[in-house]
């Protein structure tokens, strides 16, 4: 009989095993439908489910006669809340590999991927967690095969645990200074769980570590049910754990940096991981915390998700970058002869127990000198050129090709004594295995094919791994393709790995057993050093043999002894000087030992040889720090008198008026610091329990506790001054070359005009001779000939080269603050590719340095700007940056001319076409006559060669007060540049960053960057420069009219906009943001109006401006309240003298009541007014008598009372304590008020109001700054408060948003944009 099927019916999900080897310890979880539908809910293994799952299993098990075991079947259907749910097969998958369950593939081509290495009571739970809308399982939930016991820590590792936790209950801050392999994911973890912490961030650097922390997390807490694991793919969704948070559970969450720095939060690009920087964690791991951290934005985020009781630890194996940010008792340090001594002094201990420091190898370095066997790639930088000697051709051969063929037969000499370690059968046995790091991409290139062309090395297997970065996928496929290489047995096969960066970091190859170091320079980090030759040192055993010893070979013997010596000093408690450091490059030596070979002669290097470049490891230190060290001040500091002591509160004054400097501590003179003898004093205090020390050790470890922070604090006024030097330095100008740079000439080599500009304000030559005495001399002058060595280096290198180098100088160098702000060369890069293209030296993300420069072609304007014929003007060079990155693009057409009639040019030819270059292209104006030698430094180095930077006297006082006359002074190519007879040039581009302001005392700075865009806009038809920004939005100091005119101009354009400063300038704030603008005058852009980032806070200014009626509450905002003076002082004449613009200041300034004692803390009188002011930035009233008060608009009215400084100036944030102001309440400069209201009701609509997330999207289309006065608001629309208002006041704030958006007709999109960005306000 015909009938009709039901149309829905129910799914089943099913659980079965084989019995064979195949599959033997894993499951199948399958989906099928439930045929026999009678719209009930079997029970888990009822027959009509079995039924059902045997038919589907049967389809492909029968065929090829396989016999399976039905373990499980259940519904998908339950009942959650009343109402009904189901799930699939699909999400018990998900559940299971979040849960970290492993999958068991046997044919992905024909689907079967669904089999999971778990038993039956895993799946169960699985399906259960998929009921309760879970994402994984706990680790107590999981079955594992056999029982789980307590991790037992090393030695070592319980110390880290037991220091943690004491100094956590002293302080919120720890690093972990441990080598690979300590097992730091554990210990962490370990101390997440003895302090029971409900929300720990786990934040690295490296995503595809999450799986180990997972796994590692497993293992310490599954016995805590109430302990949850998060992240992107493991575990729970951060959503679900704040969830589980809520009811009292605890979580661990995994994320990335590269993740966070992507939110608008910390000044990136994307609306996201709100919730994560909202949370208050309990503790922050930071991972590998030398990676990523010091960037500003990586800062930014540690910054934003570090809450005041935040406990943050930090873990790296290499943090020589962070060392300096730690005190002594805030670092535990488990390092490489921490490990060898253990390793060694087991036995005596432990006699007869299993040692588990046995399978770690111990390194021995070998040292061998290329520069002196190859004399010709020796720099004056005093290392091997190795990016000279592996140069290519454009056909990817090597330049320098005899050579590299000479170096690879030297690795292989035949020699009975040789010790080269390719040179026998013997050790090419024990360096079957070895990884090469080379300079760069095409060195690799060039090389592999060589090495397989060469009668010893095309016998081994040549991995070319190298890449322009670190990658997790790209390190992924490197691994697999090295690890194929030696094959399942390493004994039978030979490799050489090839890389410039892959696999140094995060990967181990266990057969590995040498590291041959052929990249870097004299300058290549300690950290990035250690990083790679460790790579080396993971255990291994083959065959019953156990790796024990493990090499790395360097050919560029003072970078290695630089790195080491630094390495072992690190490795020591940091903040010391005592005479231990023999001891410890003792110690270092005697566990890796460095020899240096020379032919068939070993020479061990000895302690002394060490000392000698634990000095160099020290002025390199001061200089990459640019001048930031402790090193660089003496022991003067401990011994200072009152004078001195006076002297130094007088200098933190003049250091405090400099805008971006960093909060200094005051120094006491009977707190300095600690001799040598004063900190053995101190361990041998510490060393001892608190029981077990004397009430009078107690009192002198305080005491000496309190020193301990002295010198820094000197050193911290000092840095002022000393972060100047280094650029001063670069570009000094000697009449002999063979003299010195010293603390005592130094001043006298600078001119006056230049130290004015460059030191800090009030910081003149004879004060700085006051200072000088604590500058360690030797320092201070073996520093200064370093920097100035790495710039003599250069001018022999290729023009590409030099580039580098010099743009690896600067980067040391620090900005100051505001009135000296050096362009950094990735925001050079950033500006001018941007704008006129050329040859860009970074990636298109600007976050990181090219091997080649790549190039960015914007036709006409690129073509026009960087032809071989045109005059580019730097409008205010402070570094030469700028002018380097233009000349470079018109070089490479002048080459590429030669090249088309000449072939390969010679370097000799390649300086002919630079020098040209400079002399006929490029032209710079310069404020100071330093800032002309620094130019011309960067452009020619120390060679003889004309550059066209000419220092322009008064220039601010002449481009304020006599425009016309800069303007046709810079015009005039024959008097002003000697160039040409032509005194009216014309230039085809103006680039560059303008000075900003004029520092004014005691109150804000002038601006005078616009002034240079007028004599930019006169001068070129072609003006890209950076800026401020808050011109942009007709805020600031720059006149509203100039302002009025540049919104206006149709061949004006913003390029990029950054409201945080710091992302193009570090650690250099600049309220409003910096702009990157062009000028075209053969372009029409259209008019800017109304500057927003956002687009669609442009559409819906368009619709709120152009609806019927807009005022702007703008109208009815109103400022502070005002003195009747004339009445004032006929009873308290004395205040003419106190109150401001000598006696005429009316207004309630900020600090009025803390000026005159007319205001007072009760009622005198019922006529008195009560005011609302600022004490030490906390809100206060006082009262006055009314007769004291000039009239005022609300002063008798209800009114909404706001700071008239509010936040930071990002979009969407939240108004600080907004109120209702009753009649007879005034206020002082520090605040606005909002209307005239007759009643309370209509105040109370005002205030719901601009609690709005609409109002304060039209209040941020203008408020870029922590400014909230009155000018900012006047895109905000008036309402009507009153009872007859379109509005409904009663509703909540989100349901008054809602009409608000209905009323101007918001889109969805343009609603969603709103509702994302703003943070709500209740």
């Amino acid at each position: 009989m015909a009938t009709f099927n039901t149309a829905l019916k129910s799914r089943l999900i099913y659980v079965f095993a084989i019995s064979d080897e195949w599959h033997k310890d894993c499951l199948k979880i399958g989906e099928t439908t439930l045929e026999e539908d009678n719209g009930g809910f079997p029970e888990p293994n009822s027959e009509i489910l079995n039924r059902a799952a045997r038919k589907r299993i049967d389809k492909y098990t029968q065929t090829a006669g396989i016999a399976y075991q039905l373990l499980y079947t259940d519904t998908t259907l339950y009942i959650s809340n009343g109402t009904f749910h189901s799930f699939n097969d699909k999400q018990i998958h998900r559940i299971l590999e979040r849960s970290g369950i492993k999958k068991k593939v046997f044919d992905q081509v024909k689907g079967a991927d669904e089999w999971y290495q778990c038993d039956l009571a895993t799946v169960k739970a699985a399906i259960k967690a998929a009921k309760l809308g879970q994402e994984s399982l706990n680790s107590s939930q999981i079955n594992h095969n056999q029982k789980q016991t307590p991790i037992i820590f090393r030695p070592e590792q319980q110390e880290a645990i037991d220091v943690t936790k004491k100094q956590f209950k002293k302080g919120n801050r720890m690093l972990w200074n441990a080598k690979m392999r300590f097992g730091k994911t554990l210990t962490a973890l370990q101390v997440v769980k003895d302090e029971q912490y409900s929300r720990t961030l786990i934040l690295t650097h490296r995503p595809v570590v999450d799986e180990g922390w997972f796994e590692d997390f497993n293992k310490i807490f599954y016995d805590r049910p109430d302990y949850h694991y998060g992240s992107r793919t493991k575990g729970e969704k951060f959503n679900n754990l704040k969830q589980l948070a809520e009811k009292g559970d605890k979580f661990v969450y995994f994320a990335s940096m590269q993740d966070l720095r992507g939110s608008e939060l910390v000044g990136g690009k994307f609306n996201k991981d709100t919730d994560i920087f909202q949370t208050n964690w309990d503790m922050l791991i930071v991972d590998e915390a030398h990676e990523g951290t010091k960037t500003e934005l990586g800062t930014n985020v540690i910054h934003e998700l570090t809450k005041s009781s935040t406990k943050v630890l930090q873990l790296s194996g290499t943090p020589f970058n962070l060392i300096d940010d730690y005190q002594e008792k805030e670092i535990f340090t488990w390092d490489y002869i921490d490990e060898q001594k253990a390793k060694a002094d087991w036995d005596l201990t432990h006699f007869g127990d299993p040692n588990p420091y046995e399978g770690l190898p111990a390194i021995n370095i070998y040292t061998y000198d290329l520069g002196r066997l190859m004399s010709d790639y020796a720099d004056d930088e005093k290392a091997f050129n190795f990016h000279e000697f592996f140069r290519t051709c454009e056909d990817g051969s090597f330049v320098h090709d005899k050579d590299i063929d000479h170096f690879l037969n030297l690795l292989c000499k035949k020699d009975q004594e040789s010790l080269y370690p390719y040179s026998n059968e013997q050790y090419r046995r024990i360096f079957r295995h070895t990884l090469w790091i080379v300079p760069g991409v095409k060195a690799a290139k060039a090389l592999s094919t060589k090495l397989k062309k060469h009668t010893v090395f095309g016998n081994f297997s040549i991995v070319n791994v190298a890449g322009n970065g670190d990658e997790d996928e790209e390190n992924e496929k490197a691994l697999q393709m090295v690890n194929h290489a030696i094959g399942p047995d390493p004994d039978q096969t030979y490799t050489i790995t090839l890389s410039c960066g892959r696999l140094t970091t995060g990967v181990s190859i266990k057969p590995w057993t040498a590291v041959f170091m052929m990249a870097g320079t004299y300058s290549t980090s300690a950290a990035g050093y250690m990083q790679t030759i460790f790579r080396v040192q993971t255990p291994f055993t083959c065959h019953g043999r156990m790796k024990t010893q493990c090499y790395a070979f360097d050919f560029a013997p003072d970078r290695t002894l630089r790195v080491l010596a630094e390495t072992a000093k690190v490795s020591a408690k940091v903040g010391k000087t005592t005479n231990e450091d023999r001891k410890i490059l003792g110690d270092f030596l005697n566990f890796c030992p460095i020899i240096s070979i020379e032919g068939s002669r070993m020479k061990p290097y000895d302690v002394n040889s060490m000392m000698g470049q634990l000095k160099k490891a020290q002025i390199e230190r001061v200089v990459q720090h640019g001048f930031e060290d402790g090193a660089l001040y003496n022991d003067e500091l401990l011994k200072l008198t009152e004078v001195e002591l006076n002297d130094f509160k007088d200098l933190k004054g003049v250091i405090g008026k400099t805008k971006a400097m960093a909060k200094t501590e005051d120094v006491d003179v009977n707190h300095q610091g600690l001799t040598n003898e004063q900190y053995e004093e101190k361990e041998r205090i510490e060393k001892k329990t608190k029981k077990e020390r004397t009430p009078e050790e107690e009192k002198r470890l305080q005491q000496l506790n309190q020193l301990h922070n002295q010198r820094r604090e000197a050193v911290s006024i000092l840095r002022g001054i000393s972060i100047r030097m280094p650029l001063l330095i670069y570009g000094a100008e000697l009449k002999d070359e063979e003299q010195e740079i010293t603390i005592d000439n130094f001043a006298g080599l600078i001119d006056d005009e230049s130290w004015t500009e460059y030191m800090p304000k009030g910081v003149d030559k004879q004060t700085f001779r006051k200072f000088k005495k604590y500058y360690e001399p030797d320092i201070f002058r073996e520093s200064g000939r370093r920097i100035r060595e790495m710039a003599k280096a250069a001018d022999k290198l290729t023009i590409e080269d030099r580039i580098s180098r010099i743009a690896t100088i600067f980067n040391t160098f620090r900005n100051p603050d505001k009135e000296t702000v050096l362009t950094p060369w990735r925001v050079v890069n950033m500006h001018l590719g941007d704008c006129i293209g050329g040859y860009c030296f970074y990636n298109k993300e600007y976050d990181q340095q090219l091997e080649e420069p790549r190039y960015i072609d914007h036709g006409e304007v690129t073509q026009k700007i960087f032809s071989t014929d045109s005059h580019v003007l730097e409008i205010n060079s402070k570094s030469g940056l700028y002018p380097l990155y233009v000349a470079y693009s018109i070089y490479r057409n002048r080459l590429k001319s030669m090249k088309e009639k000449y072939g390969e040019i010679d370097r000799e030819l390649a300086l002919k076409l630079w020098d040209a270059t400079i002399e006929n292209n490029i032209f710079v104006l310069c404020k100071t006559p330093m800032a002309r030698s620094i130019t011309r430094r960067t452009l020619a180095g120390f060679r003889n060669t004309k550059v066209n930077a000419v220092y322009f006297k008064d220039l601010i006082k002449d481009i304020t007060n006599q425009p016309a006359l800069v303007v046709n002074t810079i015009k005039d190519g024959k008097h002003f540049w000697k160039i040409n007879d032509n005194e009216n040039m014309k230039f085809d581009a103006i680039v560059g960053n303008p000075p900003y302001q004029i520092t004014q005392e005691n109150t804000s700075d002038d601006p005078i960057y616009y002034h240079f865009y007028d004599l930019s806009f006169k001068l070129s038809s072609f003006v890209t420069l950076i800026t401020p920004a808050r011109f942009l939005f007709n805020v600031g100091k720059t006149p509203k009219e100039w302002n009025k005119k540049v919104l206006n101009d149709n061949h004006f354009k913003v390029i990029r906009y950054n409201q945080d400063s710091s992302y193009f300038f570090p650690n250099t704030e600049i309220k409003g943001g910096i702009a990157i603008t062009i000028r075209d005058e053969s372009k029409n852009f259209g008019k800017i109006g109304a500057f927003s980032i956002y687009p669609q806070l442009n559409t819906i200014l368009n619709k709120i401006e152009n609806t019927k009626d807009f005022k702007s509450i703008m109208n009815e905002i109103y400022l502070q309240n005002k003195f009747n003076l004339a009445v004032l002082y006929k009873d308290f004449p004395k205040y003419k003298n106190i109150i401001g613009s000598k006696g005429n200041e009316k207004r309630l300034t900020t600090k009025i009541f803390d000026q005159i004692s007319i205001f007072t803390k009760e009622k005198s009188s019922t006529d008195d007014i009560k005011i609302i002011g600022l004490i030490d930035n906390s809100r206060y009233y006082r009262y006055i008598p009314i007769k004291y008060l000039d009239t005022h608009e609300n002063l008798s009215k209800y009114k909404v009372i706001l700071p008239k400084s509010n936040g930071t100036g990002a979009l969407g944030e939240k108004l600080s304590a907004p109120f209702i102001g009753e009649p007879k309440l005034g206020y002082t400069q520090s605040f606005i008020g909002i209307g005239a209201f007759n009643n309370k009701t209509e105040a109370e609509a005002a205030l719901k109001y601009i609690k709005t997330k609409f109002t304060r999207t039209m209040l941020g289309i203008l408020k870029v700054t922590q400014d909230n006065n009155k000018p900012v608001w006047k895109f905000v629309p008036l309402q009507d408060f009153t009872s007859s208002s379109d509005i409904n006041w009663n509703g909540s704030i989100s349901d008054i948003d809602r009409q608000l958006y209905h009323k101007y007709n918001l889109t969805n999109e343009e609603i969603t944009f709103i509702e994302d960005h703003i943070k709500p306000m209740d």
